[in-house]
């Protein structure tokens, strides 16, 4: 009965929500057919996640609404990188920075990014001895690991500013401690934090952000987290592949208008607890990115910079051309004007 209720509860949100145009008119949705497959595996990254994934693991009842009745969250085995658990076909869909993605597509490995979702659930965060991304010379950084979506990132921060990622700064991949652990504990200098950890740490006045990839340019201009399909799912269901997107879209633009509904709806399925600061992560996180944002921009940006550092060989066009493709959304943006 409770489960009933709360499906309901959240059914009735999306009732308003279509009253803002987020839901298809009967018309467009009768006229489409059927997903030629019910199931899709999504991923359910270990962190603390809620704010940033918010609009996939809250687009349950839309993704039944649109015929995907098997809907899987996954935990890849692969602890690098959530973007890793895609090119191992442990997942059917990712949400991670371009970056990653460029990353991927230069190393050959077949995936086909379908859509920016957000800006700004990034900050890097320092203590005291660091007032500006520069000060990081000679300091310690954490991370989970080498190679995941946080050290790509601040290296790439890094670089822009003239530093040496691998010589200029000392990297610290926590094994059996959280990096935030070691952050609190005085033992690294800084972190790179994904909503709602950083509002947790604004809420105990632990460490200042240096960089919020939200509101500092050039970051702030370009799609911190984007979604990316195994290329055969997208090849061989076209149909469920653009069902999905557009229900993980709705609920972002719900992010948008409803956050509290959100926030709720994590709770009960079990993504969030009472206690996390979901609702002020949703507000800080720029979920009407999707519709603002030009996709191709964010991955060309980010190809650049990888390319000018030595990070990948190819080209950023042949990323685009190899590794994109913008259909879905272009159709999406049309439905939902």
């Amino acid at each position: 009965m409770q489960v009933l209720q709360n499906r309901r509860r959240f059914l009735a949100g999306l009732s308003a929500a279509s009253a803002a145009g987020l839901v298809l008119s009967s018309r467009s949705a009768h006229a489409e057919p059927p997903p030629e497959t019910t199931a899709v595996r999504l991923p359910q990254y270990i962190g603390d996640d809620a704010g940033c994934w918010a609009a996939s693991y809250a687009a349950q009842d839309l993704l039944r609404a649109e015929g995907l009745t098997d809907v899987r969250y996954v935990q890849g085995t692969s602890t690098a990188d959530n973007s890793d658990w895609l090119a191992q076909g442990e997942t059917d869909f990712d949400i991670s920075m371009p970056s990653m993605y460029v990353k991927l597509i230069d190393a050959g490995v077949p995936i086909k990014v379908l859509t920016g979702l957000h800006s700004g659930c990034f900050e890097l965060i320092a203590n005291d001895s660091v007032q500006t991304i520069t000060d990081l010379k000679g300091k310690k950084v954490g991370l989970w690991s080498l190679g995941s979506h946080p050290h790509l990132l601040v290296s790439l921060m890094l670089s822009y500013v003239g530093l040496d990622p691998k010589n200029d700064v000392e990297w610290v991949a926590a094994s059996d401690v959280s990096p935030t652990d070691l952050f609190i504990e005085g033992k690294i200098d800084a972190i790179l934090s994904v909503a709602p950890e950083p509002q947790e740490l604004r809420a105990k006045k632990i460490g200042h952000t240096i960089v919020d990839n939200g509101a500092d340019r050039p970051w702030s201009q370009y799609f911190c987290c984007m979604i990316a399909g195994n290329a055969e799912y997208v090849a061989k269901h076209p149909i469920a592949t653009k069902r999905i997107l557009r229900a993980i879209l709705k609920t972002a633009d719900l992010c948008v208008s409803n956050p509290e509904l959100v926030a709720r709806r994590l709770v009960e399925t079990g993504f969030s607890t009472p206690d996390d600061p979901i609702i002020q992560a949703l507000n800080a996180i720029h979920y009407e990115a999707w519709r603002k944002f030009d996709p191709a921009d964010s991955m060309r940006f980010y190809a650049l910079r990888m390319q000018e550092t030595g990070m990948i060989k190819t080209s950023p066009q042949k990323i685009l051309a190899d590794g994109t493709d913008w259909r879905f959304l272009d159709e999406i943006k049309r439905e939902l004007n």
